[in-house]
């Protein structure tokens, strides 16, 4: 079954190479998208809710040679982040121009990225997860400097050159706990367990904090996530960070926090700072920007900073609130991005200093501009949109632990609501040019995208136990193997 999710991509990528009509490459895309999308929705359907461990478990022999074994599973941490990627793969692929240059190959490379972060989620051997990590590497570069802006050339090698030293750093991070455990095969649970060094444990853990660092993008490990969203089209800076940077956040929690439990208290405290540190720094840098597409680049940035000092905290509470932070992160950034291109293909520019007026019912682009204020108070963390939700478990869960950081993040997302104001404010009010201002009306096509987004977040915003429950057993599980709170706070106590 979960074979599926992977073949069902891979399949409709071969089949669009095969068309030669652009509009029937993207309906082929849609169709192909919308069937994974389903098949997730059945799968969610059949997940048991009171097993916290592995389900629909698929297990073949590959190459015993070299340890690969064609083993797959989902649990509670994975299952929301499948549902996401089929889910935003669906947006992107509708939300993109109808008439793009060379289709065939837009779309299939947009379906070979869906199956190899679904094939990430789903991995059960190391190697394995190595191999569907690298998939998407040359096809979202492709998507970058092919159809990127001005400066494509330039951000997809540079995106290309930090995501394949990530690869790296994590596939030496694997080697090196088969090498030292001297275990014959990469399958996880066959080193989950496995009990090497407090050294060797903080070596290998070190270079998958780096490795999945460069994806997520924390700082300062960041510089190509700037770059690469702004020069990316709309729908693929939300595959980048609606969706791919949810490897690296995944990845700290499979591969570190469930892998070297005793050895992350460790390095929790300075993760923990790391992560406050994204949080201002993308918030801080995020009001520096006159491009507002920039603006939300470095407001994700942020954004991902909660998501370590969550994980980092370890507590079931902190590890509940960190996948429902990847969630409404994904959801909040992906409307943003498809807004922003809106604006920029209705307007002309992206520069703050350039766009006023955009509220005015009758020249302007009204429901543009309300759904903007909507993103903007859901990035924010206001109540009644999943932001808050998701926040709002983060902040309970690692306060205790982490009480600085946390606070610092509380700050930030104050921080969240200056930028978003300046950006509204600059773009959506103020006095329309009566000679330039007679922007086109948005398509109903064009429309669907962001209302069934502006939908999920209102939905789970109102409702955020039909998003958590998915994951609490597994959190709980996760969280039962670290050490106890008080044992963690005496080694570490705060400055």
């Amino acid at each position: 079954m979960l074979t599926a999710l992977i073949v069902i991509p891979l399949i409709g990528a071969l089949l669009i190479s095969f068309v030669k009509s652009g509009t029937t490459a993207r309906n082929l895309a849609l169709a192909t998208a919308g069937v994974a999308f389903i098949w997730t929705i059945w799968l969610i359907s059949q997940f048991d809710l009171s097993n916290n461990g592995l389900q629909f478990s698929e297990y073949l022999p590959w190459a015993d040679a070299i340890g690969l074994s064609y083993s797959l599973g989902v649990d509670g941490l994975s299952m929301p982040l499948l549902a996401l990627n089929a889910f935003l793969t669906a947006i992107v692929v509708y939300s993109s121009v109808p008439n793009i240059a060379r289709s065939q190959l837009y779309y299939a490379l947009i379906l070979l990225v869906n199956a190899g972060v679904a094939g990430a989620f789903l991995a059960q051997n190391l190697l394995l997860f190595v191999l569907f990590f690298e998939l998407e590497l040359i096809p979202l570069y492709l998507l970058i400097a092919i159809w990127g802006g001005e400066k494509r050339g330039y951000a997809g090698m540079k995106f290309l050159l930090y995501t394949a030293v990530s690869g790296i750093l994590i596939l030496a991070a694997f080697l090196g706990v088969v090498f030292l455990s001297g275990s014959l095969n990469f399958d996880y649970d066959s080193l989950a367990s496995q009990n090497l060094s407090q050294r060797a444990q903080l070596i290998i853990l070190s270079l998958l904090l780096v490795g999945l660092g460069i994806k997520i993008p924390l700082v300062p490990l960041h510089t190509w996530s700037p770059d690469a969203y702004v020069e990316a089209s709309p729908p693929i800076a939300i595959l980048l960070g609606g969706i791919l940077a949810k490897l690296g956040t995944y990845g700290l929690i499979r591969f570190g926090l469930q892998m070297f439990p005793q050895t992350w208290s460790v390095v929790a405290p300075g993760l923990a700072v790391i992560g406050a540190i994204s949080v201002m720094y993308g918030s801080l840098s995020a009001i520096a920007q006159q491009d507002i597409k920039r603006m939300v680049a470095y407001s994700s940035i942020g954004h991902m900073g909660y998501i370590l000092v969550a994980v980092a905290a370890g507590t079931e509470l902190s590890v509940l609130g960190a996948v429902a932070q990847m969630i409404a992160h994904g959801l909040i950034l992906a409307l943003l991005f498809n807004l922003v291109g809106i604006v920029e293909s209705k307007v002309g520019t992206r520069e703050l200093s350039l766009l006023n007026g955009l509220m005015n019912p009758v020249r302007g682009l009204p429901l543009v501009s309300g759904l903007l204020v909507t993103a903007g108070m859901a990035s924010a963390g206001i109540p009644g949109l999943v932001g808050f939700a998701a926040e709002f478990i983060v902040f309970q869960g690692s306060f205790p632990i982490f009480p600085i950081p946390t606070l610092i993040c509380i700050l930030s997302s104050g921080l969240t609501a200056v930028y978003f104001v300046i950006l509204l404010n600059r773009t959506c009010f103020g006095k329309l040019d009566n000679n330039l201002a007679y922007y086109d009306r948005l398509t109903w096509s064009e429309r669907v995208p962001a209302l069934i987004l502006t939908a999920t977040i209102f939905y789970f915003g109102l409702q955020p136990n039909a998003l958590i429950r998915w994951m609490q057993p597994t959190a709980t599980a996760i969280a039962s193997t670290l050490p106890p709170t008080p044992e963690l706070i005496a080694q570490h106590p705060q400055p």
